[in-house]
């Protein structure tokens, strides 16, 4: 049965998350849905991430195996036109043929993410639930200095939902960067993999450090306290982005 990997992009705005799930629309069931109405198949999709009611993708990255022999490119298309039809915010960047050994969650060895806020005085409106809205001026340097404290692998608990099912809380975070773009502030995490919640969590706590509220010794502290309780708020969804997964 051949399989197919998929990047995806999609508005998170209008899901309740990606993973499949009864009664609340999500974007894995948008997809299966376009994959049954164009092939009749009930097929399964794996995903390299599955984000949050709110969260959005740019290149996100799943798999499916379907018993059509099509090529990737004829796939690609005719989902993308079901998925029109059905009025869905989502569409196939690019879909290809893989071998059975490649899985889109497992064989993934870096997960990149966006942590979009404007940060003006008036509210977005072009913009509007695609970034966190902060009001009061931000120092972004600040910000990207302490962001260095986090990184290598640490004892994440204090940056982890309670809920995370993660077994273990340690990680290692190989990249998060803090700059302004004009009114944006953009927030960068890279890692093999993250816990639940723990973009949000770096970036509402980040920002307690730009409004000047925390200092980097607060969020090392924070850190070591290993506490969920000492985790600055954490941020909206609707400010973060799946950007790009890569492979070997």
């Amino acid at each position: 049965m051949p399989r197919y990997k998929l990047l995806i992009e999609y508005a998170g705005t209008f899901y309740a998350g990606w993973q499949r799930q009864d009664g609340p629309k999500t974007v894995q069931g948008a997809i299966e849905a376009a994959i049954k109405a164009f092939c009749a198949e009930e097929a399964t999709l794996m995903t390299a991430g599955r984000t949050d009611a709110g969260v959005h993708a740019r290149g996100a990255v799943a798999h499916v195996d379907l018993a059509l022999h099509r090529p990737a490119a004829k796939i690609c298309a005719a989902l993308n036109a079901h998925l029109r039809l059905a009025g869905e915010a989502i569409v196939l960047l690019a879909a290809e043929q893989v071998g059975e050994d490649f899985n889109a969650r497992f064989s993934a060895v870096k997960r990149h993410y966006l942590y979009r806020i404007l940060n003006r005085r008036a509210p977005p409106a072009l913009d509007n639930q695609r970034v966190w809205w902060v009001p009061y001026r931000l120092n972004a340097e600040k910000m990207h200095k302490a962001a260095q404290i986090l990184l290598g692998r640490h004892d994440f608990t204090t940056f982890r939902a309670a809920q995370c099912q993660a077994q273990s809380p340690v990680r290692s975070l190989d990249r998060l960067d803090v700059w302004q773009e004009g009114e944006f502030i953009e927030i960068h995490a890279a890692a093999q993999s993250f816990l639940h919640n723990q973009i949000r969590s770096f970036a509402g706590s980040l920002v307690e450090v730009g409004r000047g509220k925390w200092s980097k010794r607060d969020l090392k502290q924070a850190l070591e306290a290993r506490d969920r309780a000492r985790c600055g708020p954490v941020a909206p969804p609707h400010g973060l982005y799946l950007m790009q997964v890569d492979y070997a």
